[in-house]
């Protein structure tokens, strides 16, 4: 008995006519904008070795991974993430390829997570990876194409900016196991106040545990940099918070100062993974990021090429969401016209039907036995003109 043929699985949907066409406009888009600033594209397999993602540092947990084997009975996994193949490519394909490499995708990546109630387990993501360069400009580069992503929606947005620099130091000089170290990261990720004191309690009070307590809730503007600065009396927290206030000012300016640009110090995500700034931005109508990225000086050197990198990726299915919450789909393309062949004049008609096309308008073929269904249908349909093949052509307005 099947239990599952006429549904699809969970964290996957169907798209549908105008939820296709929001789709392709938001990638379409976002892809026109990083073309138009010199990224070129690049397509990954959906499938990868397991070995890609199971690196010295596991960004990604098995138990999150679609998991098959090849032929040869080998473990491969479902795409799990966009940054982690190119930097493959990067180490292998473009290792002789001149710095900087400025790289753009649009395709989808596969986890699972079985306790997050409507999720999505295939995402579109679209962004760009900027490979070879630790210039203060890099930086600007992709935090200014994040801005022009977010505000090309036409919403309201916000970017945050962070550094996982500084949580680094500061859980660096706690004496605490790499899965208390984790736990306390995630309760900050989290903003989990309660619960951050009430494990940060356990390893006694000192300048450490307290700068850690107040971290998640270093967020807004310039002023972020002062009281910081008063929590952290550090030098290594003090050069870090020095660039990325300097970052921040650049990119406020880019903005016109109109508030947009914020900092956040509890920014904290994959410690391991980013190793300087982190960028996430948000869009009015949804609680979640819908782009996110930083730098990742270290990522590529773990497939043997020692190169820095940044880059961003924006969520599609999100931002897509936002658009259908609005109950105004795209209409889809409607047909200028419509070719009725009459017996014997289906290939004529077909003939037709490509010369008027190449004239730039939408033809059907019509795909009825007599000409009054053919009328009705394209009243219904709303086609304006009705071209029947007899012969001798003649046109039927409707």
């Amino acid at each position: 008995m099947k239990n599952y043929d006429l549904i699809t699985p969970e964290g996957t949907k169907d798209l549908l006519f105008g939820e296709c066409i929001v789709r392709r406009n938001i990638e379409n888009s976002l892809m026109g904008l990083f073309r138009s600033i010199g990224y070129s594209e690049t397509i990954t397999p959906g499938l990868e070795f397991y070995d890609v993602f199971n690196l010295n540092s596991r960004y990604f947990p098995q138990e999150n991974l679609y998991k098959l084997t090849d032929s040869k009975g080998r473990l491969l996994v479902m795409r799990p993430d966009n940054t982690m193949p190119i930097a493959r490519i990067v180490a292998t394909r473009l290792r002789d390829a001149d710095l900087p490499l400025k790289l753009c995708y649009a395709q989808a990546v596969y986890t699972t997570e079985p306790s997050l109630k409507g999720r999505s387990d295939e995402v579109i993501q679209t962004g760009i990876e900027l490979i070879g360069s630790q210039l203060k400009m890099a930086d600007l580069e992709v935090i200014s194409t994040a801005v022009d992503s977010l505000s090309s929606f036409g919403m309201e947005f916000s970017l945050e900016l962070g550094h996982i620099g500084i949580f680094k130091e500061l859980v660096g000089k706690l004496e605490a196991s790499d899965k208390d170290k984790e736990a306390i990261r995630k309760l900050i990720e989290n903003k989990n106040f309660p619960a951050l004191n009430d494990m940060l309690d356990s390893f006694g009070n000192s300048p450490v545990t307290n700068a850690l307590k107040k971290l998640p809730a270093l967020f807004g503007g310039e002023e972020v940099f002062d009281k910081a600065e008063e929590l952290m009396p550090d030098e290594n927290i003090k050069r870090i918070l020095d660039e990325l206030k300097e970052v921040y000012t650049d990119a406020s300016e880019l903005c016109g100062g109109d508030g947009s640009i914020t900092v956040d110090l509890g920014l904290v995500n994959k410690t391991d993974y980013y190793t300087g700034l982190i960028i996430k931005g948000y869009l009015q109508g949804h609680g979640e990021e819908v782009l996110s990225g930083g730098r990742y000086d270290k990522l590529i050197s773990e497939f043997g090429y020692d190169v820095p990198a940044i880059g961003f990726a924006v969520n599609i299915n999100a931002v897509a969401k936002l658009f259908e919450k609005s109950d105004v789909l795209p209409a889809e393309p409607k047909a200028d016209v419509i070719v009725y062949a009459e017996e014997g004049c289906e290939v004529a008609a077909l003939k037709t039907a490509r010369e008027l096309r190449e004239q730039g308008l939408i033809v059907e073929n019509a795909l009825f036995d007599d000409l009054e269904s053919v009328r009705e249908y394209a009243m219904e349909k709303k086609i304006a003109k009705v071209v029947v093949i007899d012969g001798e052509s003649k046109e039927v307005n409707i």
